[in-house]
C-alpha cells in the first residue's frame, strides 16, 4: 500500500512539474498544474467538445495555475486503460462510455439495461439526481470520482448481413459489444454471438469481417466511418448511453480548495454544454448517414426488441437490486 501511495505521488509529480517549464505559443507555461483529460474519441466527437469547454473555463477561471491538456482518438489508451491511469493519477480525467466502468464499480451495470430510459429527460432526471450519485458512489473507494455525467446518445444496430426491422432479424448476426455482462446478455437474448472488441479495433474488425456487426450512437458510426463497412443501420436506440467524467480522486484531493470548487464548477457547465452539443451533433449525424450508401431502418419493431430483453432484466435484477430498477421505472413520464 505505501509502495503505491509513492508511485502516486512520483507520477502526479512528474508531471506537474515537467508542464511547468513548457512553453505555449511562444510564451512561459506558468501553469502549477498540468492535467491530462483522455478521451476515445475523435476531434468532432461532442465528447471532445465537452472537454475543450472543460479545459477553457478551467484555464480561465484559475488565471493560467492550471493548464489541461487533452488527449482524444484513445491516444491514452482504451477507455480501461484510461479509467486505471486515473487510479494512479498518471492520467487525470476521462471522458468515456459507462460499460468499462463497471469493472471498477458494478453499480453502473443499472445504466447498460437495454431500454432503461424512454427519454433523454428521463435519463437526465435519474443521472442528475440520487441514483446518480448512489450508483457512482464505489468509485472513490477505487481512487476516483465521477464529476457528471455527460452523453454518448442513443446506441443502435449496424451489420453487414441484412435488414434488421424486428428482434427476431437480429438473430445469428456476430455483433461486437462492449466487455459489459448487460451488453452480452442484451445480445445473447436476441440469439446473435456477442464479440467484445475494442473500440480502437472495431473498424477493422468490421472491415475484414471479423463481426457481422456492432452497436453505438451515430456519432461514433459516423465520425468513425463505420458506415463505409457497414451495410445496414437500424435505429434501435436500445441504450441511452450516459457518458462519465471521470477525475482522478488523488489529484482532486491534491488540488487547493479554490482549485477544487473550480474543477467542480466548470465540470458542470462543461457537462450541460456536451449534452446540448449531442443532441445536435445526433439530428445532423442521422441526415449525413441519410446521404451515404448505408441503409437506414428508422422504424424497426421496438417493442419487440423490448419483449426480448426481459431475460437481461431478470438475470441482472438481483446483482443490481429490483428495487433501484424500479425506482428507475417508476421515474418515467407518465
Amino acid at each position: 500500500m505505501k509502495r503505491n501511495f509513492i508511485l502516486v505521488g512520483i507520477s502526479i509529480l512528474l508531471l506537474w512539474v515537467s508542464g511547468c517549464s513548457n512553453t505555449v505559443n511562444g510564451e512561459e507555461d506558468k501553469a502549477e498544474y498540468v492535467l491530462r483529460l483522455g478521451h476515445m474519441q475523435t476531434e468532432t466527437h461532442p465528447y471532445h467538445k465537452g472537454a475543450m469547454r472543460f479545459k477553457e473555463t478551467v484555464e480561465r477561471e484559475s488565471k493560467g495555475r492550471i493548464r489541461i491538456d487533452i488527449y482524444p482518438s484513445s491516444q491514452l489508451g482504451n477507455g480501461r486503460d484510461q479509467i486505471e491511469g486515473a487510479q494512479i493519477g498518471s492520467i487525470h480525467f476521462h471522458i468515456g462510455s459507462v460499460a468499462p466502468v463497471t469493472n471498477f464499480a458494478p453499480k453502473f451495470n443499472l445504466l447498460n439495461l437495454p431500454y432503461l430510459f424512454e427519454s433523454r429527460e428521463h435519463a437526465f432526471k435519474v443521472l442528475d439526481g440520487e441514483i446518480g450519485e448512489q450508483i457512482a458512489s464505489d468509485l472513490e473507494n477505487r481512487g476516483l470520482m465521477n464529476l457528471g455525467y455527460m452523453e454518448n446518445g442513443w446506441r443502435h444496430m449496424t451489420n453487414n448481413k441484412k435488414p434488421i426491422k424486428n428482434a427476431s432479424d437480429a438473430e445469428g448476426l456476430k455483433l461486437r459489444v462492449q466487455e459489459s455482462p448487460p451488453y452480452i446478455s442484451f445480445i445473447q437474448s436476441l440469439h446473435s454471438t456477442p464479440v467484445p472488441i475494442p473500440f480502437g479495433e472495431l473498424y477493422t474488425a468490421l472491415e475484414q469481417h471479423v463481426v457481422d456487426g456492432q452497436e453505438n450512437p451515430l456519432a461514433q458510426i459516423y465520425l468513425n466511418k463505420l458506415n463505409e463497412v457497414q451495410q445496414y443501420l437500424t435505429l434501435t436506440s436500445h441504450n441511452y448511453d450516459a457518458a462519465v467524467f471521470i477525475m482522478s480522486k488523488t489529484t482532486y484531493e491534491t488540488l487547493p480548495a479554490d482549485l477544487q470548487l473550480i474543477i467542480d464548477d466548470a465540470s458542470k457547465e462543461a457537462v450541460q454544454y456536451e449534452r446540448e452539443e449531442a443532441l445536435k451533433d445526433e439530428e445532423i449525424i442521422l441526415e449525413q448517414l441519410k446521404e451515404t450508401e448505408i441503409q437506414i431502418e428508422e422504424n424497426p419493431d421496438i417493442e419487440s426488441f423490448r419483449e426480448s430483453v426481459k431475460p437481461v432484466y431478470k438475470q441482472f435484477e438481483n446483482e443490481i437490486g429490483k428495487e433501484i430498477i424500479k425506482k428507475v421505472e417508476d421515474m418515467r413520464e407518465k
